[in-house]
């Protein structure tokens, strides 16, 4: 690691969470359910949007964080306009992750399921995460070692009340292999099975406050799944590649799998074959 191993500290966190409540309230919250065309864009693919909000929030949120700790900012939208920033998390050199509209096509759409997403890298792993809900004024964090806080409560996820009939939610847009309908299939052998929201902070919340059981990712973008990833762990969750190796931010393989330590192995044999890329 680079940073001094005191350095998440609870007044660093408190500023974090002041920024993300600070750019809500400036630039994302006024635009919800009031966008107009003109500040809604398509990136790369015609799926992927990006507003107004994204891009004024994370300028935002990049000064506050560079003011709290002044490493690298790799925000989502600052690599897209710039995609070697995304190298910068792979290196083991510190720095912030940010996604300040994590769900844009529900902010789009209206819905109250987006979030603010932001983690502290530090030696290739996630050091710190925090996700904010900005249409109900909650929030979760967590340090790697100190556990997770759901609104400032400690939060320890249980085993699963019924692991013969386990809820998942699976992501398979982006699998690769088969259809989504067939993948939903597979996954529903272990018990219902439905769609990701579509907002990773809002699915990464529902598996540790026990709404799902477990849920599946293909794609393991950092600004997506580095928050919510260490937040489940310290949770007690297990959050890994389906092959069980440990997620790294930074290592761009594909496919993650976030459930119980006690029945996340039956999940990854049921549901790694028809959800991993070939």
């Amino acid at each position: 690691m680079n940073l001094p191993k005191n350095a998440v500290t609870e007044a660093l966190s408190d500023a974090v969470l002041a920024a993300m409540t600070g750019a809500a309230g400036a630039e994302i919250l006024p635009r919800w359910r009031s966008l107009s065309a003109n500040e809604i864009r398509t990136k790369e693919h015609e799926w992927d949007l990006v507003t107004d909000a994204d891009v004024e929030a994370e300028k935002l949120l990049t000064v506050a964080l560079r003011d709290l700790l002044d490493i690298t900012v790799v925000g989502e939208e600052a690599t897209a306009a710039n995609p070697a920033l995304l190298d910068e998390v792979g290196t083991g050199k510190p720095c912030w992750v940010v996604d300040p509209v994590d769900g844009t096509r529900n902010f789009v759409d209206g819905k109250e399921t987006f979030a603010c997403m932001i983690a502290l890298i530090d030696g290739g792993r996630t050091q710190a995460a925090w996700i904010t809900y900005p249409t109900n004024g909650s929030e979760i964090h967590a340090a790697r070692g100190v556990g997770a806080f759901l609104n400032g409560t400690p939060q320890a996820t249980p085993a699963p009340p019924r692991p013969d009939a386990l809820r998942g939610a699976i992501s398979a847009l982006f699998a690769g292999k088969g259809t989504d309908d067939a993948i939903l299939e597979q996954a529903s052998t272990l018990g219902p099975a439905a769609p990701i929201r579509f907002c990773a902070g809002w699915d990464y919340l529902d598996i540790v406050t026990g709404r799902t059981d477990y849920t599946t990712f293909s794609r393991t973008l950092p600004w997506d799944h580095a928050p919510g990833a260490l937040i489940a762990i310290e949770a007690g969750l297990r959050s890994a590649h389906f092959d069980g190796s440990e997620y790294l931010p930074g290592d761009g393989r594909p496919g993650i799998l976030t459930a119980h330590p006690s029945v996340w192995q039956r999940v990854s044999d049921t549901v790694a074959p028809a959800l991993e890329t070939p």
